[in-house]
């Protein structure tokens, strides 16, 4: 049974990694292994539990006489809980970054960056737009960063080619954003709250490579723009109908939403609470001055749709989903015990963690980086050697190269897809323009994380 659980793990992969071909879509494959993998897991339970749990077993059949299918209890009480446990921590804070984000936004609280990147100057565009991105995702979720970007991109630039290279420079700079803090993507999550990292060690140690893999290519794609881009700037949008919130009411918004966000490490270390729950508590405070800041327009026609965040948007439950199932899924690979065996033979054939770095970075461009991600941390256990001990070098390698590596194709991350299909990108044209670009990038920043470990 673990031989075929450890197939279905590599089918799905493999399925994941053609999504784009097939047309099968991520979410529903991770899902899918999910559910399948626990129900075959709990098919063969009395094995895997003897092997993985004896003792518990045994003291949890002592409490429990004479249960009928004591096994399926134990499994669901003491295994499985667990990790539906770890995945709906990190769902919920990404729910609610999504929803902070997305309050934010309807209010016109981003509005300043169409302001500050309103210029013809293709130069400033591109920086100053990934610049903006960069920042907010190292906050707030970056796939939705790379949305709210994309479409701010997509209505001003209206040459195609030149939306093509923006937009793949805007998914870079919010991919490198997020994979230097542990808010900014669901894999440094996942190492903070494992406590495989501390959030200011993995800062320290990720901002300079993430900045140098952000800025090479950048400055490479700018060189392909044109000396003037075709750009058609409208109206600044008139918000009169849904919100009369003044500029110093925006900048409130602002401050309370990503300003709690960047309080959620504090909290954290101060509570011991899970992060999630300092994000839901950051999504409360923001949405009372929400409805105090429009409390006129509450019971307007224009606020009917509004009173509730619209986070139930496709690519939000889409990615959530894909989270939620991928977590799972190896859970129940984890539990059969397999991934020792990996990691053993991980340890004697390749040994290196740089060499492992590369080699994670590559797979995360081709199936996708999150899954790599989640494959690579449950290999190991905290503290099991040096270069995984707590803000061990190991974790660190893995947030980088599966971040940035997932960009190395469009089809590596859930932002890449969206870019791919909001402005039609073949993965051809990608590769032949792109992924070298990154490809330098990414080389540059793991040698210059490797020059930290090293000698500083």
């Amino acid at each position: 049974m673990t031989l075929v659980i450890v197939l279905m793990l590599c089918f799905s992969y493999l399925l994941i990694a053609t999504g784009h071909l097939t047309g099968v879509n991520k979410s529903a494959i991770a899902v899918f292994l999910a559910t399948i993998g626990w129900v075959l897991y709990v098919c063969w339970g009395s094995g895997f539990v003897e092997s993985q749990h004896s003792l518990a077993y045994a003291e949890y059949l002592k409490d429990n006489p004479g249960m009928n299918e004591s096994v399926k209890y134990f499994i669901y009480e003491n295994v499985f809980l667990k990790y539906v446990g770890q995945a709906a921590a990190i769902v919920m804070f990404l729910l609610s970054t999504m929803s902070i984000i997305e309050i934010l936004n309807s209010n016109g609280c981003f509005d300043f960056i169409e302001a500050w990147i309103r210029t013809r100057n293709p130069n400033r565009l591109l920086w100053s737009i990934t610049l903006a991105s960069f920042i907010l995702s190292a906050n707030i979720d970056t796939m939705t960063v790379s949305i709210v970007m994309l479409t701010l991109m997509h209505k001003i630039v209206k040459n195609r080619r030149q939306r093509m290279l923006i937009g793949s420079a805007i998914v870079l700079s919010a991919t490198c954003g997020g994979c230097f803090t542990v808010i900014g993507d669901p894999t440094g999550l996942i190492l903070w709250g494992n406590e495989s990292v501390e959030a200011t060690s993995l800062s320290a140690s990720l901002a300079l490579p993430a900045i140098v893999a952000w800025v090479v290519p950048t400055i490479l794609i700018n060189r392909e723009l044109p000396s003037r881009l075709d750009i058609e700037w409208g109206m600044a949008p008139y918000r009169g109908d849904d919100t009369r919130l003044n500029t110093w009411q925006r900048l409130m918004m602002l401050v309370v939403g990503i300003g709690g966000l960047w309080f959620i490490p504090t909290f954290k270390n101060i509570t011991k609470l899970p992060p999630f729950l300092g994000a839901l508590c950051v999504l409360s405070v923001l949405w009372i001055v929400n409805e105090a800041f429009n409390r006129k327009l509450m019971d307007s026609d224009q606020m009917e749709q509004r009173r509730v965040p619209r986070v139930t948007q496709y690519s939000s439950i889409q990615q959530m989903l894909f989270v939620m199932g991928i977590m799972l899924g190896m859970g129940a690979v984890e539990e059969t015990g397999v991934l020792h065996h990996v990691a053993d033979w991980v340890d004697t054939t390749i040994g290196n963690v740089w060499i492992i770095g590369l080699i994670t970075g590559v797979l995360s461009s081709v199936v996708d980086s999150f899954t790599i991600a989640v494959s690579s941390l449950s290999l190991y256990d905290v503290g099991a050697g040096d270069t995984v001990a707590l803000n061990g070098i190991y974790w660190k390698v893995i947030a980088y190269a599966t971040a940035v590596g997932g960009c190395l194709l469009s089809v590596g991350s859930i932002s890449g897809i969206i870019l791919m299909r909001m402005e039609h990108i073949r993965l051809g044209w990608y590769f032949k323009t792109m992924t070298p670009k990154i490809l330098l990038g990414f080389l540059l920043g793991l040698a210059v994380l490797w020059l930290e470990y090293s000698f500083i």
